[in-house]
């Protein structure tokens, strides 16, 4: 049952959605306990006629005393099918009626409380085999799930609920018994065992594996062969690397073939920069049109260290133009960054429309683009190739790269490059003018690490200031705002307020780009900040029994089951990103109790990763630094940033940085600054090679491929 699960949680960040409702000024004939609540997707259903209730101990606490069952309803701001169901059933006061009388209603924003999220869409996957959003669970007053499922037509759903709230009334013994049953398989589906076997680091059979992987590759448009087609940028990272250090020439064309086609297709907005959550079509061309935080920022690493393998010009547009988008249309003027974008806006007719913000007529590109539309309609494909039969429109997409069309042509990559400029701002300048997507405006600290890193990855392969400049800013936010004096985190942050206990995924995220600023900076208070945020998390997050990390704190209230993440999805799993967290810091504090961790937990799920290697893929990255030689590379003196930014430039996946322009105390450093030099130090498992004074020569002592 176990192997059947995870090929269906893989997909769970897959089944999107979009929309939320427009403003009005009109007055409101309903309004909830939601009124009082920050979360934007809250807020939307605050005005229902159904008597929403926000997630917290006081309406769990009545439930049990009034023996009422719960019906727990979870989406997030840009889910398009959440808000279609809200239009269908809970705007409607019939149904509204039926579920005031019998459930007490509870609206979830997932992206707030991912560890509610976690708990019941694992409990619909066991009752129906898939899962996504919105999700609807209706449970027993102690909060255990006993029926489920998504998105419900108005029928079906008041039938559906109806028939639960009467058993309970008939026959709740027999929802108990269920109850119990689907407790012990949400319990099984995040069990994670000790694995003593301290060989399997070394004999895991990673070619093997990476083979039978290859066999999802699409050899077309790149990605997996499958739609819709969704980016996974660790798994691109992580093939990446190995392709390098493999000197994997089969492997290294699969992953540029697939961020090329990524770049080229409607997926990515070649007006605005950023790339939407997923394309509905195998070739990367219709999107489902919303822009989330959490893609675009690892994107932005992944397309920063590709350049530095290839450095293909395509990667840096890609980049800049993303970062662009992520400063005027995602941050906030404090560093902070927002969480997402929707999907759907109003069209010309005022009508919520999916695309409306971003896609065109033929009759308007001519008219906007005039004597250029020709050059225009063959580089994007206004054709049968580039048309949206859906909406009658068309999603700009590219086939060919900028040297092919530019010869086609006859002109210069130069003047195409030129045209380019002026197609992109003349219609964002025509699309200015339409409705905007709505904003979900919260901050998430993981999300926002995330991007953090994106930038941090985007200023060593490019050398912008204003992108470390953006990154410290983001930083010192993170700093000020969600981390607590004893290494404590605060989950989300909304007009001017903290809030909600962190859950792992921030601690392990935030951990991971300050790791990342540290390695660009110098400076080593981002070091000891890493250092306090994991003391917590051994104390308060750990299983002691596996080594692996629970996703809430132990200072959280206990949910239906305290889970486990460790599989990696669209995001790598908190735990993958916590283990190859603890394998760096042991090298920069002498730590090895954290390595001793790390190994374990690696340990434990590579039984599970032959089978499913697109799962693992942060997991296997971690592997690496095992099977290849990974290096501690320290540069002190004077002229320790400018050599440090060199070194950088340069794709080094097997290597933690330290480095001071002054004398220094830690671990690495002690005892290598020198007044009258600035020289670097190469060494493996403690053993260094003499220090040389030019990154050249440093870089020749550095073995990146086998």
């Amino acid at each position: 049952m176990s192997n059947y699960l995870y090929v269906l949680l893989i997909f769970l960040f897959f089944v999107s959605c979009t929309q939320p409702k427009t403003n009005t000024l009109e007055q409101h004939q309903y309004t909830n306990a939601l009124v009082n609540e920050t979360s934007p997707y809250l807020l939307q259903h605050a005005h229902n006629p159904v008597d929403w209730n926000p997630w917290n101990e006081d309406v769990l606490s009545r439930a049990k005393k009034e023996k009422k069952l719960m019906l727990v309803s979870i989406g997030y701001a840009a889910c398009h099918w959440c808000h279609v169901m809200e239009k269908e059933s809970f705007e409607d006061s019939t149904v509204a009626a039926i579920m005031n009388k019998n459930f007490i209603n509870i609206k979830v924003d997932r992206e707030e409380r991912p560890d509610v999220d976690q708990v019941y869409i694992n409990a619909v996957q066991l009752m129906t085999g898939s899962a996504g959003w919105p999700l609807n669970v209706i449970t027993l007053p102690d909060g255990r799930p006993v029926w489920g499922g998504t998105y419900f037509q108005k029928e079906a759903w008041m039938n559906s609920i109806e028939q639960i709230y009467e058993l309970y009334q008939t026959d709740p013994a027999k929802l108990e018994a269920y109850a119990t049953r689907l407790q012990e398989g949400i319990v099984s589906m995040d069990l994670v065992e000790l694995n003593e076997d301290d060989e399997i680091l070394q004999k895991f059979p990673l070619e093997s594996t990476l083979d039978t992987w290859q066999n999802s590759f699409d050899p077309e448009y790149g990605g997996y062969k499958r739609a819709p087609k969704f980016m996974m940028p660790n798994n691109s990272d992580y093939l990446l690397r190995h392709a390098v250090q493999t000197n994997n020439e089969n492997l290294l064309n699969h992953v540029t073939l697939t961020l090329d086609k990524m770049a080229y297709g409607g997926l990515y907005d070649a007006v605005g920069g950023g790339f939407a959550r997923y394309s509905v079509d195998g070739r990367w061309h219709v999107p489902h049109f919303e822009k989330m935080l959490y893609d675009n920022a690892q994107l932005v690493s992944l397309y920063s260290d590709a350049y530095l393998v290839t450095k293909k010009e395509l990667y840096k547009d890609v980049v800049f133009e993303t970062l662009e988008f992520i400063e005027t249309e995602m941050t906030h003027t404090s560093g902070a960054f927002y969480s997402s974008l929707d999907a759907d806006s109003n069209d010309e007719k005022g009508t919520l429309t999916e695309g409306a913000f971003y896609t065109y007529t033929e009759k308007e590109l001519q008219a906007l683009l005039k004597e250029d539309f020709d050059f225009f309609k063959m580089y994007y494909n206004i054709n049968d190739f580039g048309f949206w039969e859906e909406e009658n429109t068309y999603v700009l997409i590219r086939t060919e790269s900028d040297s092919t069309i530019a010869e086609k042509l006859n002109i210069s990559t130069e003047e195409l490059k030129e045209k380019k400029e002026k197609w992109r701002a003349t219609l964002a300048k025509y699309r200015a003018k339409r409705p905007k997507p709505r904003l979900d405006d919260k901050t998430l600290t993981s999300w926002n690490a995330l991007m953090l890193k994106g930038y941090v990855d985007a200023y060593k392969a490019f050398g912008e200031e204003r992108f470390l400049n953006a990154a410290l800013k983001n930083a010192n936010f993170l700093k000020e705002n969600q981390l607590k004096p004893d290494g404590a985190l605060y989950h989300t942050y909304k007009d001017g307020s903290s809030a909600i206990n962190g859950y792992l995924e921030d601690y392990a995220a935030l951990t991971e780009a300050y790791i990342a600023l540290y390695q660009v900076t110098m400076d080593t208070s981002w070091l000891e900040l890493c250092k306090d945020m994991t003391t917590y998390v051994i104390a308060h997050f750990m299983n002691t029994e596996s080594k692996m990390f629970y996703f809430t704190s132990d200072e959280d209230a206990q949910l239906v089951t305290r889970t486990i993440e460790y599989r990696d999805n669209v995001i790598p799993a908190s735990n993958s990103i916590m283990a190859k967290n603890l394998f760096k810091l042991s090298h920069y504090f002498e730590a090895p109790e954290y390595r001793d961790i790390s190994d374990q937990m690696l340990q434990n799920v590579l039984p599970e990763v032959e089978k499913y290697p697109s799962g693992f893929s942060n997991w296997l990255d971690l592997l690496a630094n095992h099977r290849f030689k990974y290096y501690e590379i320290v540069i002190a003196g004077k002229d320790a940033k400018e050599k440090l930014k060199d070194i950088q430039a340069t794709y080094i996946p097997n290597a933690v940085v330290a480095g001071s322009t002054e004398k220094s105390n830690s671990y690495l450093l002690q005892g290598r600054f020198q007044e009258d030099r600035t020289l670097i130090y190469v060494c493996v498992n403690n053993a260094c090679r003499l220090p040389v004074a030019e990154v050249a020569d440093a870089l020749k002592t550095i073995k990146i491929s086998e």
